[in-house]
């Protein structure tokens, strides 16, 4: 991808990045560790984003 983006493509890719944050560690020991993986979670090479 060109090193130049448009300002509103840059938002959304940082929504994504944001989004794509791993489950806090507080959350997995509130739940006592039955929520592990976030379920939205997004891998950079098999899943493309629509932007």
């Amino acid at each position: 991808m060109s090193k130049n983006k448009k300002l509103p493509e840059k938002i959304r890719l940082a929504k994504k990045t944001k989004q794509n944050r791993r489950v806090p560690i507080f959350a997995m020991m509130k739940t006592s560790r039955k929520l592990r993986t976030h379920p939205k979670a997004r891998q950079w090479r098999r899943s493309k984003i629509k932007v």
